[in-house]
């Protein structure tokens, strides 16, 4: 059990190469605290991480709690954008973000880094809170802060970018030439810190902990009593199994306008991808990899076999995305163990040297990392010592690059491509371990064989053959076999393709039997016994070894079995099944099924799970319509019905004629889509120009210079005064703004958009906009959550520019957004407002009907626009879907092809 969260610090992003190492300092560098002020948080925060919950004085154990602001690291990171996108002219020499330890440790690091000491006045660093001592006011943790350096005479210019940005920052100290830390209290007149950096830098002496292994002896599975059917759904319920959509469709999977994969699968967005998959630009398909791997119930039976296997479910997760070689990944490892309890320090070190010694044979590496070395809580309840303790958990996150981020497999199975084949790459070798599995815990086991990694030299050739395959294009959907085993893996791939499968399963019983009959010494009589073939099923079924499941066009399956042969791959490779016409799962031995289910129950039974969760957060009524829709085995699913050609480039004559009006991108504190709404303008032939409301307010910028205005989505002050409304009411309430917005509105010759935020924000200054005054107001979504979908809308005929030629058009659009429900101010407004956009049903019928339209406003409506069609108002995200690469829904027929 896990009474702590699992930490898991993964992400992917892109720097250039002239970043990657920090400039030597020159003497009299300002050192510089970005971001927020200091709060009585965060104090002990590293060595609070790594001490049973509960050890710990209870006072400290505040004090370490740590809170986050991320409009704060919004600005912060806006400001550092703006200085490295100066190029050569950047004023960043070096940058250290503020972990833990805080400033105390942050900015020794930094000069450090730069080869020079540092001077600092403590009272000049932000605090939020007057009474922190000294200590506090230098070891606090609190977070959303970065140190940097720049030379004394880019101040000003540096201080107007964090103007720009409403972003504080303050000039701590300086950099010296001697190789020492001085911190001087202007308060207490006296130096807190006075010390060589070499004293607190210099490498401190090895911890020696005298540890023991303690070897349990874990009991083998008992599978005596168990139905089939009865094991199927259990293990598709399970948490770690089952659908994980509650949590997907809260978070922004869109943002930037880079994402070519995310976790929803094709027209019926099954949640079920291998890896994400990010672009390197708006004008590239290269682009990076991201897949995580784990398998923490291992490490119950063998601590060792835990760790090797989740690098290898990451490697096998991210060999659905075109990788030009293992070499290219990189690893990061994040640790978990609760330390000091009996047997757990040896068997993390054994873990440590496997991982160590398997990535070697690979050849990847593990340059980064996190640990936390406290997955214990302890307590007492009515006068009882209580105690969880959570086995050792290594999450291995790997990343690399792609050079084609659209030529990626997906678990969705294909039924348009003729005859296909399925097929198992079985990395176990038919061991068929079920220990620490899925299946154990639906019965409440565990068992006492589990699965290993393969050899480094397998799983290397695995990798390459699959890419090469991809590359020629052999295969046509791909799934890695993990939680939940064989099973589950195909019933996934048939979820994301709505359709049923046949699965032999002759082959692989048979296999197994052999195995045991060979290696470990069982008598074939017995092995061969129909009592020992039946229970040879669930371990077929829901082993977790090492593996995937191949998708093949039948007339390919010979030069894909020859690819895998030619890799010295010949036992692992078995032909098991194909897609079927029926819509039902069957497991067949000797040709007759012996299980056999509709896939609508069983992708019901897989997504109930995620339902009930929703039903106790959400709206119930929401959740239950998501769920109800599981049941459609009709559902058509995302498409789109297109009135115009998509590839007709109406801008090309009027780009080369050197027409290229201008658009002020216009974004508030907290806005983070203004980088994909300038690329989508950019694309469209117009000059984009970022502009940013206290160019406004200061009188930097004049709406008077542009022809467009384009009001970007995100999150203005936090959304905390609701949908835009703090955005309107910063130009409503100022006079310069108002007056310029005013005058912008009644040019004959502007236009304007507002996507999500922006259209909250515009639908509030209606005012201000000739023919605006019917436009409605945005709430809270019915279903009482953020929600990040596709979401299928049908263009209306309309006067908006925006949308000329357009009417009639079906097409999926990103929405992301936690108040879009339409309201209007006055009843009379709904008939009045010229609607532009709607949400359509998968068969093209408007809806309120969660979450085809995820809002829940009446009629499906989510656009308006003005009489004369210049001003137009939408919730969906036009501008992160501009590009086909960009549609992850159907990358198979669209990608490809445009």
């Amino acid at each position: 059990g896990y009474h702590k969260p699992i930490m898991l610090a993964g992400g992917v992003g892109s720097i250039r190469d002239d970043h990657v190492h920090k400039k030597m300092l020159p003497t009299g560098t300002l050192l510089i605290q970005l971001g927020g002020p200091g709060m009585l948080i965060g104090l002990g925060g590293g060595a609070a991480s790594s001490m049973d919950t509960g050890a710990n004085a209870a006072d400290l154990d505040f004090d370490s709690v740590q809170r986050g602001n991320p409009e704060m690291e919004r600005r912060a990171q806006e400001v550092i954008d703006r200085c490295w996108q100066l190029g050569e002219a950047n004023p960043i020499l070096s940058i250290h973000d503020v972990g833990a330890g805080g400033l105390s440790n942050a900015l020794p690091e930094l000069v450090h880094g730069g080869g020079r000491g540092g001077r600092f006045e403590l009272r000049a660093a932000p605090s939020e809170e007057s009474g922190m001592s000294p200590r506090e006011i230098w070891c606090n943790e609190a977070q959303e802060r970065y140190v940097l350096a720049i030379p004394p005479e880019r101040l000003g210019e540096f201080r107007a970018i964090c103007e720009r940005e409403r972003c504080p920052f303050a000039v701590l100290g300086e950099a010296t030439e001697e190789n020492h830390l001085l911190v001087s209290d202007s308060h207490f007149h006296n130096a807190p810190v006075d010390v060589d950096l070499e004293v607190i830098l210099g490498k401190p002496p090895k911890m020696t902990r005298d540890v023991a292994h303690r070897f349990g002896t874990p009991a083998p599975l008992l599978l005596d009593g168990i139905a089939l059917k009865d094991a199927a759904y259990r293990v598709l319920a399970m948490p770690g199994v089952a659908s994980k959509m509650f949590l997907v469709s809260i978070g922004d999977r869109t943002v930037g306008g880079l994402t070519a994969r995310d976790q929803c699968v094709g027209p019926w967005q099954v949640p079920v991808a291998d890896c994400a998959i990010t672009l390197a630009g708006y004008q590239t398909l290269q682009g990076e990899v991201f897949s995580i791997g784990e398998k923490a119930p291992l490490a119950l039976i063998d601590a060792p076999a835990s760790g090797r296997m989740a690098i290898v479910e990451a490697i096998t997760n991210l060999a659905a995305a075109r990788v030009e070689g293992l070499t290219q990944v990189k690893l990061s490892a994040n640790w978990m163990a609760p330390a000091g309890h009996p047997g757990e320090d040896a068997a993390l070190f054994d873990t440590v040297a496997a991982v160590s010694d398997y990535c070697q044979a690979l050849g990847v590496s593990i340059p980064v990392g996190k640990d936390s070395m406290s997955m214990k809580s302890v307590w007492e309840a009515e006068g009882e010592k209580k105690a969880v303790t959570s086995p050792i958990s290594l999450v291995i996150s790997a990343f690399a690059n792609t050079p084609d981020a659209t030529q990626h497999l997906t678990p969705q199975l294909r039924t348009d491509v003729g005859e296909s084949d399925l097929v198992l790459i079985d990395l176990g070798l038919g061991k068929n371990r079920l220990g620490g599995s899925s299946f154990a815990q639906a019965f409440k086991q565990v068992g006492d064989r589990c699965p290993d990694a393969p050899a480094a030299a397998a799983l290397s050739a695995f990798f390459d053959t699959v890419q090469a395959l991809n590359t020629d294009g052999k295969l046509l959907a791909y799934h890695d076999r993990s939680d939940g085993g064989l099973f589950v893996a195909l019933c996934e791939m048939a979820f994301a393709g709505h359709c049923g499968l046949d699965l032999d399963i002759d082959e692989l019983c048979l296999g197994q039997i052999r195995h045991e009959v060979e290696n470990e010494g069982l008598p074939e009589p017995a092995a061969l016994g129909e009592t020992g073939y039946s229970a040879r099923v669930f371990n077929v079924l829901f082993n977790e070894e090492a593996g995937a499941l191949l998708q093949v066009r039948r007339g390919d399956t010979q030069a894909v079995m020859r690819a895998f042969i030619d890799a010295d791959l010949r036992g692992e490779f078995h032909v098991i099944g194909q897609v079927n016409a029926l819509d039902r799962i069957r497991v067949l031995r000797e040709g007759r099924p012996i299980l056999d289910e509709a896939r609508t129950d069983l992708q019901s039974a897989w997504a109930r799970t995620s339902y009930e969760m929703a039903k106790l957060r959400d709206n119930p009524a929401c959740a239950e319509q998501e769920f109800a829709s599981h049941a459609d085995a009709a559902d058509p699913g995302l498409h789109y019905v297109m009135s115009f050609d998509a590839n007709a480039d109406i801008v090309a004559p009027l780009i080369a004629a050197g027409k290229r009006p201008r658009v002020a991108v216009l974004r508030e504190q907290g806005v983070n889509g203004q980088v994909e709404m300038a690329a989508a303008f950019d694309a469209a032939g117009f000059t984009a120009v970022d502009v940013h409301m206290s160019d406004i307010l200061s009188g930097r910028v004049n709406l008077g210079d542009f022809s467009g205005l384009a009001a970007c989505g995100g999150f203005s002050y936090g959304d905390v005064l609701g949908a835009g409304g703090g955005w309107a009411k910063s130009i409503l309430l100022n006079s310069r703004a108002r007056d310029q917005f005013a005058a912008f509105f009644e040019r004959t010759d502007t236009f304007a958009l507002g996507v999500c935020n922006g259209c909250q924000m515009m639908s509030q200054l209606h005012e201000l906009i000739p023919g605006a005054a019917d436009w409605p107001r945005f709430e809270r979504n019915l279903s009482e959550q953020f929600e990040a979908r596709f979401a299928l809308v049908e263009v209306l005929a309309s006067p908006s520019l925006f949308f000329a030629g357009m009417a009639g058009s079906v097409m999926p659009i990103a929405v992301s957004h936690g108040e879009g429900r339409v309201a209007f101010r006055d009843p009379t407004h709904a008939a009045q407002a010229l609607s532009t956009l709607r949400y359509v049903d998968h068969r093209g019928a408007p809806t309120e009907t969660y979450p085809l339209n995820p809002n829940g406003s009446a009629g499906g409506l989510t656009g308006f626009t003005t009489p004369d069609g210049r001003f137009s108002i939408l919730m969906p995200h036009p501008e992160r879907v501009f590009r086909a690469a960009q549609l992850s829904w159907k990358w198979v027929r669209c990608v490809r092809e445009n």
